[in-house]
């Protein structure tokens, strides 16, 4: 199903709000603004397997742009909206795209970017959220004044997203249109019914920015199905709790880093709340520490459902909170695609060994305009890798070790540095950390620890005498020697994206410039 069903079965239904403002767009609205979106964009040109590229922040029309697309045949890029001028018009390039909307707030950018493109004359579409100005048109008056799209002229389109590009320049990562009506809403709709129960009555909560792929996948699986969408503008952790009590939140989505700072709350305020209508709360993007999961289940009861699976949906894990608590530290095991454990010579591993997660039978996908990335990221049989490395037991539950990229050889021995953040995470001064890898003459490598440290309010916790030592002696006591970091930064904050992702590479390059780094 898609807008237009439950416009038709229940018009004034609320299709998605803005948690901070209170702003309401119904199913009827929605419908009609991305219907008459989708006709604009066919109206200048754009025909199934087009490119529309969207740098907005979280806003109250996001969502029917998106729609817009999906319901037209095209491509849906997404841009993060944190991203500099030249680096959005890096996309807009690749993926070709021939329309951009924007919102107000980044129009600045936005144009700057369309004057640096090398293809800025194929963009036959540009519109502007809440305000025009810079060669853009008013967004709610283009669409006011255009007519609905027929819904003969209608098909599937889908989202090609593009990765964060701390490694290299950013990836398109571009999936086959089906050739379906618009009316069959994607795959992720079928998942989110079956693991979390996710039906017309659902109230989610997105925390998270939708230019990534799991809260725009969810927000619009949500409407396929035909509940509503709350959208969280900017997360804030007390925010969070009071939207879950305001909106009556039965389902929401977080990122471990949004678990940490919550719990960090005090503890008035974490029980000040009316949580009570909030029935499943669902984890992703990152591994979560077994122990900061088993605070929330603690204080919100047993609702934390974790998944695994990338932007490339080549497959998909799910566990719920009764099988984690039975499987503590696993992602669950397969509900699409069947997971493989290869070694780096392409031969299967058995049970309890560790290696790359290949999925068999699941999604298709390429890197747009990089087929050599896309020829890496398959074996001769066809399975294919997102570059994660992990194991399974024996049940068929798997468990994330890290990114292969992150692995650190220090002396010859492998060294996963998640398995040392998730003991770091816990030390009662530290709010955030990571651990690297970085150059040592004797071993090649070896791990460093930069951590920021909690705040209490307003005012940040000082770094008491000797705290190097009492964090390695920390991990010493919880963990095998060889696995412990040798030294220990201190830093105002580490390079993090709004859904979490630690983007480890910024931090190489201070401590590898003018060494040579396996990275």
């Amino acid at each position: 199903m898609y807008p237009g069903d439950h416009a038709s079965a229940d018009p004034d239904k609320v299709a998605h709000i803005m948690a901070a403002t209170g702003q309401v767009v119904t199913y009827r609205e929605l419908d009609r603004r991305s219907s008459c979106l989708a006709k604009l964009l066919r109206r200048a040109g754009l025909s199934e397997g087009s490119h529309l590229a969207v740098f907005m922040d979280n806003n109250i029309h996001y969502l029917e742009v998106c729609w817009a697309a999906l319901r037209s045949g095209l491509y849906l890029t997404p841009i993060n909206s944190h991203l500099k001028a030249a680096e959005v018009a890096y996309i807009l390039d690749d993926c070709n795209t021939e329309s951009v909307i924007t919102s107000t707030t980044l129009l600045p950018t936005a144009a700057e970017a369309l004057s640096l493109m090398h293809n800025s004359n194929k963009v036959k579409i540009k519109l502007s959220a809440g305000g025009t100005g810079e060669g853009f048109q008013d967004y709610e008056e283009a669409v006011d004044s255009t007519e609905r799209l027929e819904q003969s002229e209608e098909s599937l389109g889908e989202l090609m997203l593009y990765s964060s590009g701390v490694t290299g320049k950013p990836k398109g990562i571009k999936r086959p249109l089906k050739g379906a009506p618009a009316t069959e809403g994607l795959a992720i709709s079928a998942l989110m019914r079956a693991h979390y129960g996710i039906d017309t009555d659902t109230i989610y909560m997105s925390t998270a920015p939708l230019y990534h792929a799991a809260p725009l996948g969810f927000c619009i699986g949500v409407q396929t199905i035909g509940g509503t969408v709350v959208i969280v503008e900017h997360f804030d952790p007390e925010d969070s709790l009071r939207s879950i009590e305001r909106y009556g939140i039965t389902h929401s989505q977080w990122v471990p880093t949004m678990f940490v700072r919550m719990l960090r709350l005090p503890e008035t305020v974490k029980q000040s709340y009316d949580l009570s209508t909030h029935k499943v709360a669902i984890h992703a993007a990152a591994p979560c520490p077994p122990e900061i999961k088993e605070q929330m289940m603690e204080w919100w009861g047993p609702i934390l459902y974790e998944y695994y699976g990338g932007s490339e949906f080549n497959g998909f894990t799910n566990i719920p909170p009764g099988e984690w608590l039975t499987h503590r530290g696993s992602v669950g095991r397969a509900s699409f695609g069947e997971i493989h454990i290869l070694d780096d010579e392409g031969n299967e591993l058995p049970a309890g060994e560790t290696g790359t997660i290949y999925f068999a039978d699941g999604g298709q996908f390429e890197y747009h305009n990089d087929p050599e990335q896309t020829a890496r990221s398959r074996t001769r049989q066809g399975w294919t890798t997102i570059g994660d490395v992990g194991y399974m037991n024996d049940e068929g539950y798997l468990y994330l070790t890290d990114r292969k990229a992150d692995m650190v050889i220090s002396g010859g021995v492998n060294i996963y540095p998640k398995e040392v953040e998730d003991v770091l995470i816990m030390h009662p001064l530290i709010d955030d950390v990571a651990v690297i890898g970085v150059p040592d003459e004797e071993r090649g490598e070896v791990l460093k620890a930069i951590v920021t440290l909690r705040h209490d309010g307003d005012t940040k916790t000082t770094a008491p005498p000797g705290l190097e030592k009492q964090v390695i002696d920390w991990s010493r006591d919880r963990l095998s020697h060889y696995k412990c970091p040798r030294s220990v930064d201190i830093v105002d904050e580490l390079p993090r994206s709004p859904t979490g992702k630690l983007y480890k590479r910024l931090l190489r390059d201070r401590y590898w410039q003018g060494h040579n780094s396996k990275i």
